[in-house]
């Protein structure tokens, strides 16, 4: 919105952002103070249940993507690669908006600081990235040695119950899924590094997240791949699209692929395929049902979840009107 403005010389958005201003800069200082990491430039969602013994993945509600697999055993040690990105982007936000409205210089430098540091590529990939997987992920203290078993509770009632055949350690959190994709979402690789060049690689794998209707949320070589966390709780961020992510994912693509460097034709071309994957997907769901849904299904592209679903998913309008 701030870009927005600042291009459009909107003086009813300028009004608005100066009255919300100083709410604005609360809530982010709050996100900086209240959710910061164990290590510098790391963050960590709150609100983790480290003592559930009836998920397979403890949850990371906060976060908005619910069952997406974090660390099997939380701790304050996590680094949540996610987060990360998002207070990169808050922080650029933060100090295009104090400058649009005239607020105090000092904000303004202290934001675009922090903005600075957060987009970082070398401090973000020494605590998030893989080396030798060539993949961004969270860290924390992590087992896949673990699954649900029945068993029977203190009420004597059958119940599935976790069941950890192995200690967690310190350590990179493999899973490859949307999470994995938030430094290039948020334009935080540079376009002519072998990193990048590797993204996207990793994006067109079918093994991984590419389908023919969108990007799936979560590698088919993920352990908790389509895993129910609880006996009632259906994979949700854990195999079918969503088109927000997909959304910003092509936002990205667009903006690389007119960046200078031996990837952007990659990234144009790769842009429209999944545009064109994406708008079929909907348009021919919505032919055949009459809704727009929450989301699709990674293996057959059918609507799942909650309908009629007017929220993100009718970003399927800006995609199709190449409004980013």
């Amino acid at each position: 919105m701030a870009a927005s403005v600042r291009e459009a010389d909107n003086s009813a958005a300028r009004a608005f952002l100066a009255e919300i201003y100083s709410h604005l800069k609360i809530w982010f200082d709050w996100f900086l103070e209240t959710q910061r990491g164990p290590v510098k430039n790391s963050f960590r969602w709150r609100g983790r249940d480290a003592m559930t013994d009836r998920e397979l993945n403890p949850k990371t509600l906060t976060s908005g993507l619910d069952d997406y697999p974090r660390a099997s055993h939380p701790s304050n040690t996590e680094r949540h690669l996610d987060l990360r990105c998002w207070m990169a982007l808050g922080a650029k936000t933060m100090s295009d908006i104090a400058d649009i409205v005239g607020g105090p210089q000092k904000d303004i430098e202290r934001y675009a600081e922090l903005a600075a540091s957060l987009g970082d590529e070398k401090d973000l990939s020494n605590l998030h990235y893989h080396k030798e997987l060539g993949m961004y992920f969270d860290w924390g203290e992590h087992t896949n040695a673990v699954k649900l078993v029945r068993a029977v509770d203190g009420n004597g009632h059958a119940v599935l119950q976790r069941d950890v055949q192995e200690a967690p350690t310190s350590r990179f959190v493999e899973e490859f899924g949307y999470v994995s994709l938030f430094p290039l979402m948020m334009r935080l690789i540079d376009p002519r590094s072998k990193t990048f060049g590797e993204q996207l690689e990793h994006l067109r794998n079918e093994t991984l997240l590419w389908t023919p209707f969108g990007l799936r949320s979560l590698s088919t070589e993920s352990h908790y791949y389509n895993k129910y966390n609880t006996e009632h709780d259906k994979p949700y961020w854990r195999s079918p699209i969503w088109i927000n992510i997909n959304y910003l994912v092509l936002d990205a693509l667009r903006y690389y692929a007119g960046m200078e460097g031996p990837h952007a034709q990659e990234a144009g071309r790769l842009f429209q395929e999944l545009k064109a994957n994406v708008i079929a997907n909907i348009a021919g769901q919505y032919r055949k049902t009459g809704f727009l849904w929450e989301n699709y299904d990674d293996k057959n592209g059918e609507g799942k979840g909650s309908h009629p679903f007017t929220g993100w998913t009718a970003l399927f309008i800006l995609i199709a009107s190449d409004a980013y």
